[in-house]
């Protein structure tokens, strides 16, 4: 006979057992001041979520991430990919925020705001407890997959999946689109359909089977969270030197030994979404949720002790009986970091534009002597929009090219909004216009809307009379 699975000597994940099965977490939720405060967040991040891709700004959508067309549009400015250095900054700035918010208050965003902390415990566990009662009911039905109450549940599951999938959908391919694809057969396009329903399925797997192994295993950031945090960010922790040693709730009695303010009842334990046990101290697993500070709350009350035994503090506060420096040098330096990037992203986005030129030299040789004695450069002439509608634009030789004769096969262009045009054309003029065989010129770009743009042009001929370029 083989033996079975061997026991891990420690904890590895909190959602595996010590054989290795999977642990499935039925937390208890409490209903206390921090609970309360995050359900009204997380509505209200869900109406925002829901009202977003509505939105329009300029007649833009308020966001929108286009990806076949390579089109980032944000509060009424469309980047491109020819956007480097604003996606750059973009992206820095995002960063740095990020930073700045985990070295202040520790992982806010991953019990309050996280879209998968949002839903999962604001939506879909709250329906789970709708069908299937309370996390001790949900357990007598574990060896039950197919018990009415619990098909039920993943029928609604998977109703709120395509929702959710169809909102998720609406960011990368627009409202008018998505509703294009709704109303007609799935047969008319079934690449957005097929997209549709992978996402759908994925949102579906995500929140009835993954679940909060998302955030213990696959979200990068509690891994990162050693080199965000220090000792002064805001965390949740257990007071170690006011609620050890623990032990049950007794009357204590004179020469009695003392016994700490936790009276280990478990109740953080049970409550946690994630599996952990909060005074075992700061665990990669914890994402700051605040229901262990609800539920030991909620205890102390009972108890007549003082409320915090579980809170906000620390580690510094933990270690210095609250004592704490709030100013430290990471927390001026990501705000400054984080102004300069606003500030050099808005002079980037300033200077940008309605359109970008670039001028490039025709394929072929760099030049051809006519039989009428004009040399002839061939160039190609690229206009990137920026603008929010189709424009025409004209090219033209600048001032310090008079003598020079400009042909081009469309001019002026027509360029749509987001798109890119690139059209021929011919500069020509005497040899004697150009002595030395080189001559810098500017080809000049200008709509009806006030651009105007001078790209340089090296304009090359044969020198003392050679006609080696033709």
């Amino acid at each position: 006979m083989s033996a079975g699975p061997a026991a891990a000597e420690e904890r590895v994940l909190s959602t595996l057992n010590p054989d290795g099965t999977r642990r499935w977490l039925k937390p208890h939720p409490s209903r206390g001041a921090f609970y309360r405060r995050r359900l009204v967040t997380a509505w209200g991040l869900i109406a925002l979520f829901v009202a977003l891709p509505l939105v329009r700004i300029g007649g833009k959508p308020a966001i929108l991430l286009d990806l076949p067309k390579r089109e980032f549009t944000f509060f009424g400015a469309t980047l491109l990919p020819t956007d480097s250095v604003l996606l750059m900054l973009l992206l820095l700035g995002i960063f740095l925020a990020i930073f700045l918010l985990t070295a202040l208050f520790g992982r806010v965003w991953c019990g309050w705001a996280c879209p998968q902390t949002v839903y999962m415990e604001f939506v879909f566990r709250p329906i789970e407890r709708l069908f299937e009662g309370n996390p001790r009911q949900q357990a007598q039905r574990e060896d039950q997959p197919l018990h009415p109450r619990r098909v039920l549940k993943f029928v609604v599951f998977a109703v709120l999946s395509v929702l959710v999938g169809n909102l998720f959908l609406s960011y990368f391919v627009g409202v008018e689109q998505l509703l294009h694809w709704v109303r007609s057969s799935p047969i008319e396009h079934p690449t957005g359909f097929g997209v549709m329903g992978v996402t759908a399925v994925l949102m579906f797997i995500d929140f009835a089977f993954f679940r909060e192994q998302m955030c213990i295993v696959a979200c990068p950031y509690a891994r990162i969270q050693s080199a965000l945090l220090d000792q002064h960010s805001l965390i949740v922790a257990y007071d170690v030197a006011r609620g050890e040693p623990r032990g049950k709730l007794v009357k204590k009695s004179v020469g009695q030994l003392r016994i700490g303010d936790c009276i280990d009842c478990g109740n953080c334990v049970s409550t946690c979404p994630t599996g952990i046990d909060i005074r075992d101290g700061l665990q990669m697993e914890c994402i700051g949720c605040t229901q262990c500070v609800d539920a030991c709350n909620a205890v102390m009350t009972k108890i007549k002790r003082p409320l915090g035994l579980i809170r906000y503090t620390s580690e510094a506060a933990l270690a210095h009986n609250g004592k704490d420096h709030v100013f430290r040098p990471r927390i001026v330096a990501y705000p400054l970091a984080l102004v300069l990037v606003a500030v050099l992203f808005a002079v980037a986005l300033g200077n940008r534009g309605s359109a970008e030129v670039s001028v490039f030299r025709g394929m072929g040789a760099p030049f051809i002597v006519q039989d009428n004695g004009l040399v002839t450069n061939q160039l190609r002439v690229k206009i990137l929009s920026h603008a929010d509608y189709k424009r025409p634009y004209r090219i033209a030789l600048g001032a310090d090219a008079q003598d020079m004769q400009l042909v081009s096969t469309e001019n002026p262009v027509s360029v749509a909004a987001g798109k890119t045009a690139v059209v021929g054309a011919f500069l020509m003029a005497p040899q004697s216009a150009v002595p030395g065989g080189v001559r810098a010129v500017q080809i000049h770009v200008t709509d009806q809307h006030g651009f105007e743009k001078s790209v340089p042009f090296q304009f090359l001929a044969p020198v003392g009379g050679a006609h080696g370029g033709r």
